[in-house]
Protein backbone atom coordinates (compact mmCIF):
# COMPACT_ATOMS: atom_id res chain seq x y z
CA UNK A 1 0.00 0.00 0.00
CA UNK A 2 1.28 3.34 -0.79
CA UNK A 3 4.23 2.95 -2.48
CA UNK A 4 3.99 5.51 -5.83
CA UNK A 5 7.45 6.42 -4.94
CA UNK A 6 9.24 2.90 -4.90
CA UNK A 7 7.26 1.63 -8.39
CA UNK A 8 9.25 3.47 -10.24
CA UNK A 9 12.33 1.80 -8.92
CA UNK A 10 11.16 -1.61 -9.43
CA UNK A 11 8.22 -2.24 -12.39
CA UNK A 12 11.27 -0.69 -15.27
CA UNK A 13 13.49 -3.68 -14.07
CA UNK A 14 11.04 -6.28 -14.26
CA UNK A 15 11.99 -8.50 -17.86
CA UNK A 16 10.45 -7.11 -20.72
CA UNK A 17 9.11 -10.67 -21.85
CA UNK A 18 6.11 -10.34 -19.32
CA UNK A 19 2.22 -10.17 -20.53
CA UNK A 20 0.33 -9.36 -17.78
CA UNK A 21 1.12 -7.49 -14.80
CA UNK A 22 -1.39 -7.71 -11.83
CA UNK A 23 -1.72 -4.82 -9.32
CA UNK A 24 -3.75 -6.08 -5.84
CA UNK A 25 -4.19 -2.52 -3.92
CA UNK A 26 -5.33 -2.24 -0.29
CA UNK A 27 -7.17 0.91 -0.56
CA UNK A 28 -3.92 2.82 -1.37
CA UNK A 29 -4.20 6.61 -0.76
CA UNK A 30 -0.89 7.79 -2.96
CA UNK A 31 -0.81 7.71 -6.52
CA UNK A 32 0.16 3.85 -6.41
CA UNK A 33 -2.00 2.85 -9.03
CA UNK A 34 -2.15 5.72 -11.00
CA UNK A 35 2.01 5.23 -11.04
CA UNK A 36 1.43 1.81 -12.25
CA UNK A 37 -0.57 2.31 -15.20
CA UNK A 38 1.65 5.02 -15.91
CA UNK A 39 4.66 2.46 -15.85
CA UNK A 40 2.59 -0.03 -17.10
CA UNK A 41 -0.10 1.18 -19.82
CA UNK A 42 -2.28 -2.40 -19.44
CA UNK A 43 -1.66 -3.29 -16.15
CA UNK A 44 -5.13 -5.21 -13.92
CA UNK A 45 -6.27 -3.77 -11.29
CA UNK A 46 -7.12 -6.27 -8.08
CA UNK A 47 -9.05 -5.37 -4.85
CA UNK A 48 -7.14 -6.96 -1.90
CA UNK A 49 -9.49 -9.41 -0.02
CA UNK A 50 -8.77 -8.73 3.62
CA UNK A 51 -6.03 -6.95 5.40
CA UNK A 52 -2.50 -7.90 5.82
CA UNK A 53 0.74 -9.54 3.23
CA UNK A 54 -1.01 -12.29 3.28
CA UNK A 55 -4.37 -12.18 2.42
CA UNK A 56 -2.83 -9.49 -0.26
CA UNK A 57 -0.73 -12.56 -1.52
CA UNK A 58 -3.37 -14.90 -1.52
CA UNK A 59 -5.24 -12.39 -3.83
CA UNK A 60 -2.82 -11.79 -6.19
CA UNK A 61 -2.71 -15.93 -6.56
CA UNK A 62 -5.85 -16.44 -7.23
CA UNK A 63 -5.64 -13.60 -10.09
CA UNK A 64 -2.88 -15.13 -11.57
CA UNK A 65 -3.46 -17.05 -14.92
CA UNK A 66 0.66 -18.18 -15.39
CA UNK A 67 1.99 -21.62 -14.70
CA UNK A 68 4.42 -19.84 -12.70
CA UNK A 69 4.33 -17.38 -10.31
CA UNK A 70 7.33 -15.40 -8.89
CA UNK A 71 6.60 -13.51 -5.42
CA UNK A 72 8.74 -10.20 -5.11
CA UNK A 73 8.66 -6.88 -3.14
CA UNK A 74 8.14 -4.07 -4.61
CA UNK A 75 9.97 -1.74 -2.15
CA UNK A 76 13.06 -2.52 -3.82
CA UNK A 77 14.29 -4.65 -1.33
CA UNK A 78 14.15 -7.42 -4.25
CA UNK A 79 16.27 -7.31 -7.54
CA UNK A 80 13.08 -8.06 -10.08
CA UNK A 81 16.45 -9.34 -12.04
CA UNK A 82 16.72 -12.14 -10.52
CA UNK A 83 13.65 -13.51 -10.96
CA UNK A 84 15.60 -16.09 -13.93
CA UNK A 85 17.41 -17.89 -11.80
CA UNK A 86 14.20 -18.75 -10.10
CA UNK A 87 12.29 -20.08 -12.73
CA UNK A 88 15.55 -21.95 -14.35
CA UNK A 89 15.03 -23.95 -11.06
CA UNK A 90 11.31 -24.75 -11.53
CA UNK A 91 12.71 -25.64 -15.34
CA UNK A 92 15.39 -27.96 -13.95
CA UNK A 93 12.64 -30.08 -12.34
CA UNK A 94 11.73 -28.07 -8.89
CA UNK A 95 8.24 -27.36 -7.89
CA UNK A 96 8.73 -24.84 -5.49
CA UNK A 97 11.69 -21.84 -5.07
CA UNK A 98 12.16 -20.27 -2.06
CA UNK A 99 15.49 -17.12 -1.93
CA UNK A 100 17.75 -17.54 0.39
CA UNK A 101 20.21 -14.73 1.79
CA UNK A 102 22.58 -17.31 4.09
CA UNK A 103 23.33 -19.77 1.07
CA UNK A 104 26.51 -18.41 -1.00
CA UNK A 105 25.99 -15.32 -3.67
CA UNK A 106 22.87 -14.40 -1.37
CA UNK A 107 22.92 -11.60 1.56
CA UNK A 108 20.96 -8.75 3.08
CA UNK A 109 21.64 -5.01 4.15
CA UNK A 110 18.56 -4.77 5.44
CA UNK A 111 18.96 -6.96 8.16
CA UNK A 112 20.12 -5.88 11.89
CA UNK A 113 21.38 -8.42 14.15
CA UNK A 114 18.73 -9.74 16.28
CA UNK A 115 16.29 -10.00 13.33
CA UNK A 116 19.42 -12.48 11.99
CA UNK A 117 19.31 -14.20 15.30
CA UNK A 118 15.50 -15.12 15.57
CA UNK A 119 15.41 -15.88 11.53
CA UNK A 120 18.37 -18.57 12.08
CA UNK A 121 16.55 -19.56 15.04
CA UNK A 122 13.05 -20.31 13.16
CA UNK A 123 15.08 -22.42 10.83
CA UNK A 124 16.62 -24.58 12.74
CA UNK A 125 13.19 -25.01 14.31
CA UNK A 126 11.64 -25.96 11.03
CA UNK A 127 14.54 -28.69 10.45
CA UNK A 128 13.84 -30.02 13.87
CA UNK A 129 9.94 -29.95 13.35
CA UNK A 130 9.50 -30.60 9.66
CA UNK A 131 12.90 -31.56 8.24
CA UNK A 132 14.16 -30.39 4.71
CA UNK A 133 17.71 -28.30 5.08
CA UNK A 134 16.55 -24.65 4.52
CA UNK A 135 19.23 -21.66 4.94
CA UNK A 136 16.87 -18.81 5.36
CA UNK A 137 12.93 -18.92 6.14
CA UNK A 138 11.36 -15.72 6.67
CA UNK A 139 12.09 -14.04 3.12
CA UNK A 140 9.49 -13.22 1.07
CA UNK A 141 10.94 -13.96 -2.51
CA UNK A 142 10.00 -17.25 -3.76
CA UNK A 143 8.66 -19.06 -7.05
CA UNK A 144 6.71 -21.82 -8.04
CA UNK A 145 4.38 -23.91 -10.29
CA UNK A 146 0.68 -22.18 -9.92
CA UNK A 147 -1.00 -25.52 -9.99
CA UNK A 148 0.81 -26.42 -6.04
CA UNK A 149 -1.11 -23.44 -4.34
CA UNK A 150 -4.39 -25.75 -3.61
CA UNK A 151 -2.14 -28.26 -2.30
CA UNK A 152 -0.67 -25.35 0.53
CA UNK A 153 -3.93 -24.46 1.08
CA UNK A 154 -3.04 -20.96 2.41
CA UNK A 155 -5.23 -19.32 5.15
CA UNK A 156 -2.14 -16.95 6.73
CA UNK A 157 -2.93 -13.10 6.48
CA UNK A 158 0.36 -11.43 8.00
CA UNK A 159 3.63 -11.67 7.65
CA UNK A 160 3.89 -15.67 8.29
CA UNK A 161 2.27 -16.47 5.37
CA UNK A 162 6.00 -16.68 3.76
CA UNK A 163 6.76 -19.36 6.99
CA UNK A 164 3.32 -21.48 6.06
CA UNK A 165 4.42 -21.48 2.44
CA UNK A 166 7.89 -22.96 3.14
CA UNK A 167 6.73 -25.65 5.25
CA UNK A 168 3.45 -26.41 3.66
CA UNK A 169 6.06 -26.91 0.52
CA UNK A 170 8.41 -29.72 2.34
CA UNK A 171 5.15 -31.44 4.15
CA UNK A 172 3.45 -31.67 0.72
CA UNK A 173 6.73 -33.25 -0.64
CA UNK A 174 7.53 -31.01 -3.60
CA UNK A 175 10.27 -30.86 -4.51
CA UNK A 176 12.12 -27.68 -3.33
CA UNK A 177 15.28 -25.62 -4.34
CA UNK A 178 16.98 -22.80 -2.44
CA UNK A 179 18.46 -20.26 -5.15
CA UNK A 180 20.84 -17.23 -3.50
CA UNK A 181 19.34 -13.69 -3.74
CA UNK A 182 20.47 -10.36 -2.19
CA UNK A 183 17.98 -8.37 0.10
CA UNK A 184 18.57 -4.38 -0.25
CA UNK A 185 16.88 -1.88 2.22
CA UNK A 186 13.42 -0.65 0.72
CA UNK A 187 14.17 2.78 -1.52
CA UNK A 188 11.31 4.97 -0.12
CA UNK A 189 9.43 4.66 3.49
CA UNK A 190 9.68 2.86 6.61
CA UNK A 191 8.85 -0.61 6.65
CA UNK A 192 5.98 -2.11 8.23
CA UNK A 193 7.56 -5.56 9.91
CA UNK A 194 7.23 -5.38 13.77
CA UNK A 195 9.97 -7.67 15.16
CA UNK A 196 8.34 -8.97 18.39
CA UNK A 197 4.72 -9.67 17.11
CA UNK A 198 5.69 -10.85 13.79
CA UNK A 199 8.24 -12.83 15.03
CA UNK A 200 5.48 -14.52 17.34
CA UNK A 201 3.17 -15.01 14.70
CA UNK A 202 5.87 -17.03 13.26
CA UNK A 203 6.85 -18.81 16.01
CA UNK A 204 2.58 -19.87 16.42
CA UNK A 205 2.93 -20.74 12.79
CA UNK A 206 6.30 -22.98 12.90
CA UNK A 207 3.91 -25.29 15.47
CA UNK A 208 0.70 -25.14 14.27
CA UNK A 209 1.70 -26.75 11.08
CA UNK A 210 3.89 -29.23 12.95
CA UNK A 211 0.39 -30.11 14.61
CA UNK A 212 -1.56 -29.67 11.50
CA UNK A 213 1.10 -31.54 9.51
CA UNK A 214 0.40 -35.15 11.80
CA UNK A 215 -3.77 -35.12 10.02
CA UNK A 216 -2.61 -34.55 6.46
CA UNK A 217 -0.23 -37.49 4.54
CA UNK A 218 2.02 -36.01 1.52
CA UNK A 219 1.79 -35.45 -1.64
CA UNK A 220 4.05 -35.21 -4.50
CA UNK A 221 3.24 -33.43 -7.81
CA UNK A 222 4.35 -33.45 -11.07
CA UNK A 223 5.28 -30.29 -13.14
CA UNK A 224 4.42 -29.98 -16.90
CA UNK A 225 4.28 -27.22 -19.25
CA UNK A 226 5.45 -23.17 -18.78
CA UNK A 227 4.07 -19.55 -18.44
CA UNK A 228 6.27 -17.59 -16.26
CA UNK A 229 4.86 -15.18 -13.67
CA UNK A 230 6.09 -12.91 -11.55
CA UNK A 231 3.55 -11.42 -7.82
CA UNK A 232 5.25 -8.84 -7.03
CA UNK A 233 4.05 -7.66 -3.57
CA UNK A 234 3.94 -3.48 -2.96
CA UNK A 235 3.45 -3.31 0.50
CA UNK A 236 3.70 -5.24 3.79
CA UNK A 237 1.53 -3.67 5.92
CA UNK A 238 -1.20 -5.11 8.53
CA UNK A 239 -3.79 -3.01 7.09
CA UNK A 240 -3.22 -3.33 3.43
CA UNK A 241 -0.81 -4.20 0.76
CA UNK A 242 -0.28 -3.66 -3.08
CA UNK A 243 0.85 -6.83 -5.20
CA UNK A 244 1.36 -6.96 -8.85
CA UNK A 245 1.63 -9.96 -10.82
CA UNK A 246 3.00 -10.85 -14.51
CA UNK A 247 3.68 -13.64 -16.84
CA UNK A 248 6.15 -14.45 -19.43
CA UNK A 249 5.16 -16.85 -22.47
CA UNK A 250 6.86 -19.57 -22.28
CA UNK A 251 6.50 -24.00 -22.08
CA UNK A 252 8.75 -26.48 -20.26
CA UNK A 253 8.48 -29.76 -18.30
CA UNK A 254 11.44 -29.37 -16.17
CA UNK A 255 13.80 -31.49 -18.13
CA UNK A 256 17.15 -30.62 -17.54
CA UNK A 257 20.85 -32.03 -19.12
CA UNK A 258 22.64 -30.59 -16.44
CA UNK A 259 24.75 -27.77 -17.90
CA UNK A 260 21.98 -25.21 -17.48
CA UNK A 261 19.68 -26.24 -20.32
CA UNK A 262 16.39 -27.49 -19.98
CA UNK A 263 13.70 -27.68 -22.27
CA UNK A 264 10.38 -29.71 -22.65
CA UNK A 265 7.43 -29.87 -24.78
CA UNK A 266 4.81 -27.40 -25.74
CA UNK A 267 3.52 -25.19 -28.33
CA UNK A 268 6.04 -22.30 -28.17
CA UNK A 269 9.91 -22.08 -28.90
CA UNK A 270 10.71 -19.58 -26.24
CA UNK A 271 14.91 -18.69 -25.66
CA UNK A 272 15.61 -16.69 -22.16
CA UNK A 273 19.11 -16.08 -22.75
CA UNK A 274 20.86 -14.73 -19.09
CA UNK A 275 23.70 -12.82 -18.78
CA UNK A 276 26.04 -12.36 -15.81
CA UNK A 277 23.12 -9.87 -13.90
CA UNK A 278 20.74 -12.70 -15.31
CA UNK A 279 18.39 -10.88 -17.56
CA UNK A 280 15.57 -12.31 -19.21
CA UNK A 281 15.75 -11.61 -23.49
CA UNK A 282 13.06 -12.13 -25.91
CA UNK A 283 10.61 -14.85 -26.32
CA UNK A 284 10.16 -16.35 -29.79
CA UNK A 285 6.84 -17.72 -30.42
CA UNK A 286 6.82 -21.15 -32.80
CA UNK A 287 5.71 -24.38 -32.87
CA UNK A 288 8.00 -26.89 -31.33
CA UNK A 289 9.43 -27.10 -27.46
CA UNK A 290 10.56 -24.81 -24.77
CA UNK A 291 14.10 -23.98 -23.93
CA UNK A 292 15.73 -22.14 -20.90
CA UNK A 293 19.35 -21.43 -21.14
CA UNK A 294 21.54 -20.01 -18.41
CA UNK A 295 24.80 -18.80 -19.31
CA UNK A 296 25.41 -18.30 -15.42
CA UNK A 297 24.03 -20.77 -13.18
CA UNK A 298 23.94 -19.97 -9.43
CA UNK A 299 24.61 -22.16 -6.81
CA UNK A 300 20.80 -24.31 -5.69
CA UNK A 301 19.96 -26.36 -2.44
CA UNK A 302 18.26 -29.14 -3.59
CA UNK A 303 16.01 -30.90 -0.84
CA UNK A 304 12.32 -33.03 -1.54
CA UNK A 305 10.16 -33.52 1.17
CA UNK A 306 10.85 -34.06 4.63
CA UNK A 307 12.96 -35.94 6.66
CA UNK A 308 11.50 -36.77 10.65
Amino acid sequence: MNEEHNLPHVLPRIPKDVDEVILVDGNSTDRTIEVARELIPDIRIVQQEGKGKGAALRSGFAAATGDIIVMLDADGSTDPMEIPRFVNALLAGADFVKGSRFMQGGGTSDMPFHRKLGNATFVHMVRRLHGGKYTDLCYGYNAFWRRVVPLLELDGNGFEIETMMNIRALRAGLTVHEVPSFEDRRIVGEGNLRTIPDGWRVLRTIFSEYRRAAAQPSVVVATSNAIAEVLVPFAVASNGADRAVLHVNGNGNGHSNGNGHSNGNGPGHPSFGLEPHLVLAAVAESNGHAAYHAAATPPVNSQAGHDE
